[in-house]
């Protein structure tokens, strides 16, 4: 079992940065593929970025494509979310989640964080 907490939402300006984090607590941390989901008010949650349990494989929706990082740190049990050039659009609550498959439905994941507020402004 794993428990997370995401980190390092706020407020930013359209065109600005910010890193998300992920602190997993457990020993199993590094089995388990890792991704991000968000949710904007009144829409259902979304797949952002997904990383399998060594990094070599990543993905991501076609919204963040070339924006957005995914990574991992298994040795500190962190995954990260790195986000560029941001848009109002990318304004939402976002998630990070654990689960067997690196895969882009929320019902593949098992573990959730409590989620962390982005807004970007224009």
């Amino acid at each position: 079992q794993v428990q997370l907490v995401d980190t390092g939402g706020g407020l930013v300006q359209a065109g600005g940065s910010l890193r998300l984090s992920c602190v997993a607590s457990g020993r199993t941390f590094s089995r388990y593929a890792m991704g991000w989901f968000r949710q904007a008010p009144g829409k259902e949650r979304e797949f952002v970025a997904a990383i399998n349990w060594n990094g070599g494989l990543r993905y991501y929706a076609d919204s963040v494509k070339g924006r957005f990082t995914i990574s991992r740190d298994n040795a500190k049990k962190l995954m990260y979310l790195q986000m560029k050039s941001l848009k109002p659009e990318d304004t939402a609550v976002y998630f990070c989640a654990a689960g067997n498959t690196a895969g882009t439905g929320s019902h593949e994941y098992d573990y959730w964080g409590q989620g962390t507020q982005v807004t970007v402004s224009s």
